[in-house]
């Protein structure tokens, strides 16, 4: 992205607000907290509440420098030009072997991994500005002991730091960089977030659409190491190794059930399509072949 001079780009970011960015950036003003949690399901709207807060803050001189941190690098680009549709100007190129921007930048993009690569960088840049941090998906923040650590070190002296994430937990428990915890009727430490926006709230509000689940059974064969013929239908009770046997049998996509899973969620979205044109499909899997 091409800088632009700071003053004049901040007096554009007045761009409408959703109901739920309107409520928690009021919150937010009003509290003037050095830590924030914003919670928000994806795809409501996270990105433009945190640079709507960042235009604010550098308007009212509150502070002098914004530091974005993403998971990836095409995250980083998206990032940027997101900010300057805002008005604001941030740097995705900045990188840690040659740490210079532009001083009309408002700020830089970086990777959770760049920080976690040379911390100490990071500390003496947020050190000579007030600094806003600003955490996309802060949850993997915790990916790693190292990442978490490095975090800690580049960015406790910022002034502001602004946490985003539709998911504030770990499959591992891990615990997330600059996010308040508290123990909940069983006493298990959850993240206390500081405005909550849902997908029920999103669902009614018209941000989001609608989510389809279908459930699908059928009836795995596969052999064993020792030529052991085994059978089980899916969705019955199993041991855990049954399990992981049945479903890798049923995922193969040289099987026959992928096949015709893959046809009649087709055939579903036609449907679906006939009064919702624009409705779409997604497949997950394990891994790709490029």
């Amino acid at each position: 992205m091409q800088p632009v001079n700071p003053t004049d780009a901040i007096a554009e970011t007045t761009r409408p607000l959703r109901n739920w960015q309107r409520r928690a950036l009021v919150k937010y003003l009003g509290a003037a907290p050095r830590d924030f949690l914003a919670v928000a399901t994806p795809g409501s709207g996270k990105t433009a509440f945190a640079l709507r807060i960042a235009a604010e803050l550098l308007s009212h001189r509150t502070v002098e420098h914004i530091t974005v941190v993403v998971p990836t690098e095409h995250l980083k680009v998206q990032w940027a030009q997101a900010a300057g549709r805002s008005g604001l100007a941030l740097d995705p190129k900045f990188s840690n072997s040659n740490p210079q921007t532009s001083p009309e930048y408002h700020g830089v993009v970086v990777t959770y991994a760049q920080v976690a690569a040379h911390p100490t960088l990071h500390r003496v840049r947020t050190e000579q500005r007030k600094t806003m941090v600003v955490f996309d998906e802060i949850h993997h923040g915790g990916d790693a002991k190292t990442w978490g650590e490095a975090m800690r070190e580049a960015f406790n002296d910022a002034s502001r730091r602004l946490a985003l994430t539709g998911t504030p937990f770990r499959s591992d428990d891990s615990p997330i960089p600059f996010v308040n915890y508290e123990p909940d009727r069983d006493g298990v430490l959850r993240s206390r977030a500081d405005h909550t926006y849902g997908y029920a709230e999103a669902l009614a509000d018209g941000v989001v659409r609608p989510v389809v689940f279908l459930a699908y059974s059928g009836q795995a064969r596969w052999r064993d190491s020792a030529g052991e013929e085994h059978e089980a239908r899916l969705g019955e009770p199993l041991s855990a190794e049954q399990t992981a046997r049945a479903w890798r049998t049923a995922l193969d996509p040289a099987g026959e059930w992928m096949p015709a899973v893959i046809t009649a969620a087709d055939q579903r979205l036609r449907q679906l399509r006939t009064h919702v044109p624009d409705a779409g499909g997604m497949v997950i899997a394990s891994d790709r072949t490029a």
